[in-house]
C-alpha cells in the first residue's frame, strides 16, 4: 500500500454505546483505520486493549501526543461544543453526534465558529445515509406526489424497566422520548417534508407516573404549508418505529409490514419504510371513487453508520461537503426544543428559521 492510498487515522472520543458502535465500523471499513481512543473511564481500557490502539483520558492528551487525520465525538451532550471547538481550534475534521448541543444558543455558539471558519464538521444524524431515506427523497422531489398535503408518523416502541434502572436520570426532566428520540425523527421529516416552522403537542406520564413524559402527541406545520401528525411513546408495546421497521439496525427485531411515516400529496402517497406507493394514473382520476395504481419502490438496504464512515472520509478528504451541516443540527434541535416548549406549555410555538 502506497502513502497515497494509506487509510485515514480516525479517533473516537467516547467508548459508550454509540462509540463502540462507531470503532465497530471503522474496523470494517477499507478507507480508514481506528488510530486512538480517548475516554477517562476505566472501561475504556478494555476496549483500547481490544483494538489494539493508545487509550487518552483527554483529547488535549490526544491532539498533543498524535494528531489524528479525523475525530469522531461520541461523548456527553454536554461536551459536544467544548470538544468541538477544541478540535476546530486543532484544525482537525470532526463527527460530531447529535444532538449538537444541549441547547439552541450553545449549538449557535459552535454553528458561528464552523461558518465563519469553514471548519469540517459532520453532524451525526445517521439516518441521513440512509438509501431508504435518500429513496424516499427522490420520489418526493421527482413530484410523483404532486404538492405535499399530509404527513402521518410515529415512533412508538416499549423500553424495558431495566432502562430506567440501570440509568436513573432517564426518568427525570430531560431523559424523555422528547429530547433523546425525537431529535431522530425531526431530521429525518425534515428530509423528507421541508423545515417545521409550528408545533402543538400534548405529553403525558399516566403509563409509568416518572417526572418526565413517556407518550406525547404532536401537530406540526411545515414552511410548504403541509401539515402533519406524530406519535411519540417509549411506553407503547408497538413496532411503528424507525428502529422497528427498517431492518438497517440488526440489533432490533424487525416488522416488514410495518411503516413509521407516511406521506401524502395532492397525487399520491408513500409509505416509508416498506415504500408502498399509491398514485392516481391520470389528473382526471384523482378521486376517492377511483382506483389508485399500486406499487413499491425499489431501494436497497445497508447501514447508515458505515456510510456515514464513508462519507466522513469524503469529508476529511475535501471531496464531500458534509451532508449533515452544524446548521442543520442547530434546526433540528430548534424544533426538538419547540416541541418540549409546546408540551410543557400547551401553546403552539413558532419556530424561528435564522
Amino acid at each position: 500500500m502506497t502513502a497515497t492510498t494509506l487509510p485515514l487515522r480516525i479517533a473516537v472520543a467516547g467508548a459508550g454505546t454509540i462509540g463502540l458502535a462507531h470503532i465497530a465500523v471503522i474496523q470494517q471499513s477499507t478507507r480508514c483505520t481506528l488510530s486512538a481512543i480517548v475516554d477517562p473511564s476505566e472501561s475504556a481500557v478494555a476496549a483500547a486493549a481490544a483494538h489494539d490502539v493508545p487509550l487518552y483520558k483527554t483529547l488535549d492528551a490526544l491532539l498533543a501526543h498524535d494528531k489524528p487525520d479525523g475525530i469522531i465525538l461520541a461523548t456527553p451532550n454536554a461536551l459536544h461544543v467544548p470538544q468541538a471547538l477544541q478540535c476546530i481550534a486543532a484544525g482537525v475534521p470532526i463527527l460530531l453526534e447529535k444532538p449538537i448541543a444541549t441547547t439552541v444558543q450553545e449549538a449557535r455558539t459552535l454553528v458561528d465558529k464552523v461558518e465563519a471558519t469553514g471548519a469540517k464538521v459532520l453532524i451525526g444524524h445517521h439516518r441521513a445515509h440512509s438509501p431508504i431515506m435518500a429513496k424516499a427523497k427522490d420520489v418526493i422531489r421527482s413530484g410523483r406526489l404532486g404538492a405535499l398535503v399530509a404527513v402521518m408518523g410515529s415512533a412508538t416502541f416499549f423500553k424495558p424497566d431495566s432502562y430506567f434502572s440501570d440509568a436513573p436520570w432517564r426518568r427525570e426532566i430531560g431523559g424523555g422520548p422528547i429530547l433523546i428520540n425525537m431529535i431522530h425523527e425531526v431530521h429525518n421529516l425534515r428530509m423528507l417534508c421541508g423545515d417545521i416552522v409550528a408545533v402543538q403537542a400534548f405529553k403525558s406520564n399516566a403509563t409509568r407516573g416518572f417526572a418526565v413524559e413517556d407518550t406525547v402527541a404532536m401537530n406540526l406545520r411545515f414552511a410548504s404549508g403541509a401539515l402533519g401528525t406524530f406519535m411519540l411513546s417509549d411506553a407503547s408495546a408497538s413496532a411503528r418505529s424507525w428502529e422497528q421497521t427498517s431492518q438497517e439496525n440488526k440489533a432490533y427485531t424487525s416488522y416488514d409490514d410495518e411503516d413509521c411515516y407516511v406521506i401524502s400529496g395532492t397525487r399520491g402517497s408513500l409509505s416509508v419504510p416498506t415504500m408502498r406507493l399509491k398514485t392516481y394514473a391520470r389528473d382526471e382520476d384523482r378521486s376517492w371513487w377511483k382506483p389508485f395504481e399500486v406499487g413499491a419502490v425499489e431501494m436497497v438496504r445497508e447501514d447508515p453508520l458505515a456510510r456515514q464512515i464513508d462519507h466522513l472520509c469524503d469529508v476529511v478528504q475535501g471531496k464531500a461537503e458534509p451532508l449533515v451541516t452544524a446548521r442543520d443540527g442547530l434546526n433540528n434541535l430548534r424544533v426538538t426544543e419547540a416541541i418540549a416548549q409546546a408540551a410543557h406549555t400547551g401553546l403552539m410555538v413558532e419556530i424561528s428559521q435564522t
